[in-house]
């Protein structure tokens, strides 16, 4: 069945399932059964998408993921700008993590902020036959050195380390006593732990748990308690995401304590305990703290999206609701102040990308907050799937998609382009590594990791800048120049 010829639900669920079964007909039998459990058409009504997720990927396919190091280092603990983080191991991981997510920070770099600098033990093989638990030390001594404003240091291990055993516990709790108690976080994110990054999050937020709460509780500033006080956390202000949606958290009259991590500070990581509600952006990263942090602390936190004025709208009033009627009288003036922009921006964009197909893969959370974005662009999701998520995303997303819709958990390099050949979608959402695949296709494409170099995407200053971007990268007339693939079989 020709996808593109679909009309009904019933024959798109066809054709996806035709699809499927043509890509897994490509794979040795066994894989292919193994495979097969990873991608499904969506079935409105179900509790979740029908795939198994947070599965090891198969040796010899080309997944996308991530590993525990990036998880860790890359997302949650990189963005703390007063911290200096160590890549513990060779210098290529730290290399190839370094600056490359756009968090966006308020400092002068070198001095009292260092996200866009690169730290890292350089392992070379000498340091794997003799450990390099000594070269950890003096590191630590040269950064104290160089760099004395920092207001700590984690250490984020590649996988030499876990391999050789070097004791980076010890290390750090020797040098945070040396130094009259300063903070020293040993992260244990070895790249080959866990399935993917997911792993990683986990482990950075359990660190946090560790060295941050538990070991420094005594350290949180005295600060002025207000009942509006709130924290964002798990928005990493790529693109300035963050700033764009704190504008509108205090325009409702709330005050927002603490950012995680983007633009954030190891005294705001301290200080969160003190929050009143903690509002959740990126689930998959940060809701184990968060969690953790309802037990302990009694802090409840929501889950909120800030991508489009539909879920934006949503939000506010979820978030307003949980405080009293002068918050939710702020937040309905909040909504009506830029509900004008928002119809200004749609007026504009909306009849040029009307009826557009879009196909997703990203990581975080993106593969499901971006549809309503999209759709308030009138455009329409048919395709999405997560890079490491986990069954409780996968019952998320369900809020989000329409009948019918493809799904496809860690896709491989193989079935993606063989997907995107037989849709055939008018814009792809995804990483870098897949970006330049589908160009070359013919195929017009968003990086939506960190946005292809622009944002942000957050709120409804993110909004017009989000909407400009999926018009131009759809109405570009370089692809007047290239051919898709499905237009030589037409």
């Amino acid at each position: 069945m020709d996808y593109a010829m679909t009309t009904t639900v019933e024959e798109r669920k066809a054709a996806n399932k035709a699809l499927i079964d043509e890509v897994l007909r490509a794979y040795p039998e066994k894989m292919g059964k193994r495979r097969a459990k990873h991608l499904s058409s969506f079935e409105e009504g179900k509790p979740d998408c029908g795939v198994k997720s947070n599965i090891k990927s198969l040796p010899g396919v080309m997944t996308i993921r991530g590993c525990a190091y990036a998880g860790s280092k890359g997302v949650v603990w990189g963005p703390i700008k007063d911290m200096i983080h160590i890549s513990h191991g060779p210098v290529g991981c730290g290399q190839y993590s370094w600056g490359s997510r756009r968090n966006y920070y308020v400092g002068t770099t070198g001095i009292d902020t260092f996200v866009t600098m690169q730290f890292t033990s350089d392992f070379q093989e000498k340091d794997i036959v003799f450990g390099g638990d000594k070269k950890l030390d003096k590191i630590i001594d040269e950064i104290q050195q160089l760099f004395p404003l920092n207001k700590g240091i984690s250490i984020q291990t590649e996988c030499p380390i876990g391999l050789i055993g070097d004791d980076i516990e010890a290390v750090s709790k020797k040098k945070s006593k040396e130094y009259g108690g300063h903070t020293v976080v040993p992260v244990r994110c070895e790249g080959f732990r866990g399935v993917s990054q997911s792993l990683g999050h986990h482990l950075a937020n359990d660190a946090i748990r560790d060295f941050v709460f538990d070991a420094h509780s005594n350290k949180r500033l005295a600060l002025e308690s207000t009942p509006y006080d709130v924290a964002i956390i798990g928005d990493y202000n790529i693109g300035g995401d963050a700033w764009s949606s704190r504008i509108l958290l205090e325009e409702m009259g709330l005050r927002v304590i603490a950012q995680w991590s983007g633009d954030g500070t190891l005294a705001e990581l301290e200080n969160t305990p003190r929050s009143k509600l903690n509002l959740l952006h990126c689930y998959r990263s940060m809701n184990y703290i968060s969690r953790h942090m309802e037990e302990k602390y009694g802090i409840p936190w929501v889950e909120y999206n800030f991508f489009g004025p539909t879920m934006i709208e949503k939000s506010l009033r979820e978030i307003a609701g949980r405080f009293d009627d002068a918050i939710m009288e702020n937040a309905e003036k909040v909504i009506a102040k830029y509900r004008k922009v928002s119809d200004a921006v749609t007026a504009k964009y909306k009849p040029r990308l009307q009826g557009k197909k879009v196909m997703l893969f990203v990581g975080g959370l993106r593969p499901r907050h971006v549809v309503g974005a999209y759709e308030d662009l009138g455009m329409e999701v048919i395709g999405t799937g997560y890079e490491f998520a986990h069954n409780d995303d996968y019952q998320r997303t369900t809020h989000y998609l329409k009948d019918g819709t493809l799904i496809y958990d860690d896709v491989t390099g193989y079935e993606f382009e063989r997907f995107v050949d037989r849709v055939r979608p008018d814009l792809v959402g995804s990483g870098i590594k897949e970006k330049y695949v589908f160009q070359k296709m013919g195929v017009p494409f968003r990086q939506m990791h960190s946005w292809d170099y622009s944002g942000p995407y957050h709120g409804y200053d993110g909004f017009a800048i989000f909407a400009r971007d999926m018009d131009i990268a759809i109405s570009s007339p370089v692809w007047n120049l290239a051919k898709t693939p499905w237009k030589d079989r037409t």
